[in-house]
């Protein structure tokens, strides 16, 4: 069903963090350069400190008194509990506190910094904001009421689970129980077999579910940084399963998880590890033609791999392409980012060169504190104030199952970001040829999330306009992860979609028609359409040249 909703606001442009950041990291002393400023500016600006150190002594007062001046966001659930606005003390704490990043913000907006000092200024007062909420505490009532209904077991839990995650997670807080998931056992369950293997990756292809099947297969390309099974986790929101079940060939490509001897694989080592495997599809299927899908970074080395075929004249093996949540233009404004000059960078490189690789570790730290409250905060409170174990969810576990780069990946990801390269012809040169992706002229199929804060879904957009061939966007509700897994029967799915395609994010978005359901129906279309005629199904596995070498999920996905 589609209608028309009553028009909101864009979705917020300002991003504190994304895979940016991810990929060049945050250095510990560019935080405490510019706490220094700040205590500087301070000195500097006695008057204009002075004056807001004044106003906030007034807003202070009134909260003394029972004034409520500051509204709480609804969606925060760190302040959900009834206590926080019906208890007296409970009520003036959290209105301190707000008044208190009220007015920190208001003195950095109106000082002398420059734009982008401010900008570093809000970033880090937002993260000390968040350290520094009162939610944070013993003294939340959730901990308090836990404490007393457990007879102080919650607090003796909690110091087990803090005590265990300094020494186990790097001093992070537990996202996910550890214990609750095996893959092989209740994830990456999907029959099927490994057909083909080099140093980089492993093929596999999956048993069909369906009487007829498309002659031209489905390659999935799941970014380097992860593992695949992303796309094969409960069978409910198996994307492997719905495309097998939708009699269409499909193959998943799992990386190899890679070590310090593997330092100089780069990006043009992805993209001959993935035209191989193109060619081990097309010699097990018989087609001529490949339909490829690429995530986050695997769209990315799809693209390139496209740039590259083309310069080749060997386009012709690429049927169709579909980008989830993929960056391809890397331009993205983020103060996290004003911490990354040249020198940062450089250093970056230098630093995952000696070791080998980027730990996978160091990722998701930068990843968790794109959102502390979700992601670090709310579990300090559930592990160590409430005493109890983090949740068992299968998207959790697989996030937290960390994967390494090798150091020459690492430093192209990192050019890939400063230099924008795919934004104009031949910038980029994959395997010793110049990509030009408006020669590209394959069809594609583009997927955002409207609240994705690792690949912006405008940069998402634009990166769709440097494709040539007939393009299609869709914009899916949900954060980065969730917008792709988002199955039929989600009561929670909607997306936008608007066929005309203008140079502007804004424009595309105002006038795009917002449809309920989700997107996966929408996509089982088009890549029907991409994938030839119908015929019966060939039950086996591989071929003669590419026989089964042992059962999915193979060897790689286990190596830690």
């Amino acid at each position: 069903m589609r209608d028309q909703p009553t028009k909101k606001a864009l979705p917020a442009s300002y991003r504190p963090m994304n895979a940016q950041n991810a990929v060049a990291g945050l250095r510990g002393r560019d935080v405490l350069s510019t706490l220094r400023s700040l205590a500087l500016q301070g000195l500097k600006q006695p008057v204009h400190s002075a004056r807001h150190v004044l106003a906030l002594g007034g807003q202070l007062g009134r909260v003394l008194l029972g004034d409520t001046p500051y509204q709480v966001n609804p969606q925060d659930a760190r302040f959900a509990d009834p206590t926080w606005h019906h208890n007296p003390l409970y009520k003036r704490s959290l209105q301190s506190y707000l008044a208190c990043q009220k007015q920190l913000n208001n003195w950095i907006d109106e000082s002398s910094m420059s734009a982008d000092d401010r900008s570093r200024a809000r970033f880090i007062a937002a993260l000390l904001g968040d350290a520094l909420s009162p939610s944070n505490s013993l003294l939340n009532p959730k901990a308090l009421k836990e404490l007393f209904d457990t007879g102080g077991s919650s607090l003796i839990k909690g110091l087990g689970h803090l005590f265990d995650d300094l020494l186990n997670n790097d001093g992070m807080p537990s996202q996910v129980s550890k214990h609750a998931f095996e893959v092989g056992r209740n994830l990456a369950t999907t029959s099927g077999a490994v057909v083909f293997r080099n140093d980089l990756l492993e093929l596999i292809q999956y048993k069909p579910m369906s009487e007829k099947q498309y002659a031209k297969p489905l390659l999935i390309v799941p970014p380097q940084i992860n593992k695949f099974y992303i796309f094969d986790l409960a069978s409910d929101k198996s994307f492997v399963q719905y495309a097998l079940k939708n009699s269409l060939q499909t193959f998943v490509i799992s990386w190899r998880n890679p070590d310090p001897r593997h330092r100089e694989w780069g990006l043009s080592s992805y993209v001959q590890a993935v035209e191989e495997a193109i060619d081990a599809c097309r010699a097990i299927t018989g087609s001529k033609e490949v339909n490829l899908l690429g995530a986050c970074a695997g769209g990315l080395t799809i693209a390139a791999l496209q740039g590259h075929l083309q310069a080749k004249r060997q386009l012709r093996k690429v049927a169709s392409a579909t980008y989830l949540v993929s960056l391809l233009d890397s331009q993205i404004d983020s103060p996290a980012m004003l911490f990354a000059d040249e020198q940062t960078l450089e250093a970056a490189k230098r630093r995952s060169y000696q070791q080998g690789v980027l730990n996978g570790r160091d990722m998701a730290k930068v990843f968790a504190w794109m959102r502390p409250n979700d992601l670090i905060w709310n579990y300090w409170v559930n592990n160590y104030l409430l005493g109890k174990q983090p949740p068992a969810f299968d998207i959790l576990y697989w996030n937290n199952d960390n994967t390494r780069l090798p150091a020459a990946l690492h430093g192209d990801l990192i050019d890939f970001f400063k230099h924008n390269p795919l934004s104009r012809a031949q910038g980029l040169e994959i395997c010793g040829t110049p990509v030009d992706l408006q020669k590209v002229t394959v069809d594609s199929f583009s997927v955002a999330g409207i609240n994705d804060h690792i690949t912006p879904w405008d940069a998402v957009y634009r990166s769709t306009l440097l494709l040539g061939g007939n393009r299609r966007f869709i914009l899916s509700n949900s954060g980065h992860i969730q917008s792709i897994l988002n199955p039929p029967g989600n009561p929670k799915a909607n997306f936008f979609e608007n066929g005309k395609l203008t140079g502007d994010p804004r424009a595309w978005y105002h006038d795009a028609k917002h449809m309920q359901g989700s997107w996966w129906p929408e996509w089982l279309s088009w890549i029907q359409a991409h994938s030839g005629e119908t015929r019966e199904t060939l039950m086996a596995l591989g071929n003669p040249h590419y026989p089964p070498m042992e059962d999915a999920p193979g060897t790689y996905v286990h190596v830690r």
